[in-house]
């Protein structure tokens, strides 16, 4: 339709915005799970992208970007793997850390990705390595794959832990073997309805 190209034309139009704001040196204070959730109320969008290292991290910090991930997926872009299955933990650490070197004094949030194997076994194996990304990678919060079946330790994470969590519903990289490819999800009623319902467990979760 017509007035769809317009309110994309419109929401580009305030992203540049936003990045010319940030380029004339406008400070901003530091992005919090808070004030991501003050961004969801107010309808305000919250821009994220994936770096891997020093350089790439330096570069989101110069602009106005909300969060910063260091994704498993570095073990395909960044380490040659087939798949995001055989990232360690302590890769992610290793990344996490120069990552957090280049936004050292930004406003970005820094989520780091807990790789498969080290959270799925326990909600107690899950904050051990999610307390290590903060401690030793740097992060500011964490990401786990799964819904519903992930919701009991996501809540362990943020209630007990005081460790922001974020949560990712949808096509599941680590679970690979089952998904039997990178394949679109949901694309069927029941199963687009079951990963509404997964994403709405993980917020009740927190």
């Amino acid at each position: 339709s017509s007035r769809r190209p317009e309110s994309m034309w419109r929401g580009v139009q305030r992203i540049v915005r936003r990045f010319a704001s940030s380029s004339e040196g406008s400070a901003r204070s530091k992005v919090t799970a808070m004030s991501l959730m003050r961004m969801k109320r107010k309808g305000e969008r919250v821009a994220m992208v994936t770096c891997y290292d020093y350089p790439s991290a330096s570069h989101v910090a110069a602009s106005d970007v909300d969060v910063a991930l260091v994704g498993d997926s570095l073990g395909m872009v960044a380490l040659g793997y087939e798949t995001t299955v055989s990232v360690t933990l302590d890769e992610m650490l290793h990344h996490c850390k120069a990552v957090r070197r280049g936004l050292q004094g930004a406003h970005q949030l820094l989520v780091c990705d807990l790789p498969f194997g080290s959270y799925e076994t326990s909600p107690e194996d899950a904050m051990r390595a999610a307390s290590r990304a903060l401690k030793e990678g740097g992060a500011d919060a964490v990401k786990v794959e799964g819904g519903r079946r992930m919701a009991r330790t996501v809540r362990r994470l943020v209630e007990d832990a005081g460790i922001a969590t974020m949560g990712h519903v949808g096509l599941t990289p680590q679970s690979i073997s089952t998904l039997g490819g990178f394949r679109a999800q949901g694309r069927t009623a029941v199963k687009a309805r079951a990963i509404v319902d997964d994403a709405l467990a993980l917020q009740d979760a927190g």
